[in-house]
């Protein structure tokens, strides 16, 4: 499994335990039947990575999530095997979304983060017993529905992550988390309330993140964001960029239904 890819799944796999999961064809299914439209939770990670797919791994996925009821998307990279992925898909009526930019960097070398920490904002690590404050955060500024909230509750403290809020004041502005497996550190859950943006948040967390994954040993940090429209990047991109990621490639999201949304928002 390719660096970019198992940060992200690893991530999701911890970030939804208890929830119904599957190994099918060397690829993760997720599920999360309280948001049966939200191909962010409800979604196929790694497929054609570990080993080729077939029609048949295409057939068993489908039956995963049509016995629950659920739209789901598959995450499909351009080292996806066989060649002949795409057209499979297409031909079974998925649908393509939003694509997303896969983001890598070497952690552990020694630079000068300074240049992203310029706000006024203040950025801490949240200990499990402000678990509150992360989930809060994300859910506002992502339209996330209130009933994500309780996974997003257990995230502080679980066994690879940590989580950075940036404050104003003693008012939460943003949230970002790091997840860890093995040599790899996956950068996510990055969210600003509106009130605050455009403030240095998101870069001063990414340079608290950045840090932390050197210091917990990783060898690489990977992330991801939408790719840009029009050839124009957003904020977030451009902040990944200064910080030091270079783009991989991008991701295309395969959608099985109009239904199916990766913003998270629906439920």
């Amino acid at each position: 499994m390719i660096p970019t890819e198992l940060g992200e799944l690893e991530a999701f796999r911890s970030l939804l335990a208890g929830q119904e999961q599957a190994e099918i064809g060397g690829a993760l299914c997720t599920s999360f039947a309280a948001t049966p439209g939200s191909a962010l939770f409800n979604r196929v990670l790694g497929l054609g990575l570990r080993e080729p797919a077939t029609e048949a791994t295409l057939d068993e996925i489908d039956a995963f999530f049509a016995r629950r009821g659920l739209a789901y998307g598959i995450a499909l990279t351009p080292h996806a095997q066989p060649p002949e992925l795409p057209r499979w898909l297409e031909t079974r009526g998925f649908q393509r979304g939003y694509a997303w930019t896969k983001f890598a960097q070497p952690a552990g070398r020694a630079r000068d983060l300074d240049h992203l920490a310029d706000t006024m904002l203040r950025v801490e690590e949240l200990s499990p017993d402000r678990a509150g404050v992360f989930a809060d955060v994300f859910v506002r500024a992502y339209g996330t529905p209130e009933l994500v909230r309780p996974l997003l509750e257990r995230v502080p403290g679980s066994e690879g992550w940590r989580c950075f809020a940036a404050f104003d004041g003693e008012t939460p502005a943003a949230t970002g988390a790091l997840f860890v497996t093995g040599s790899v550190g996956w950068l996510g859950a990055a969210g600003t309330l509106p009130e605050f943006r455009r403030r240095g948040a998101q870069a001063a967390l990414l340079a608290a993140r950045i840090e932390a994954g050197g210091a917990a040993g990783c060898e690489t940090l990977v992330t991801e964001t939408g790719e840009p429209i029009d050839g124009r990047p957003g904020n977030s991109y451009r902040n990944l960029v200064r910080a030091g990621f270079q783009p991989q490639y991008v991701r295309q999201n395969y959608l099985s239904s109009g239904e199916a949304d990766t913003s998270g928002t629906r439920a």
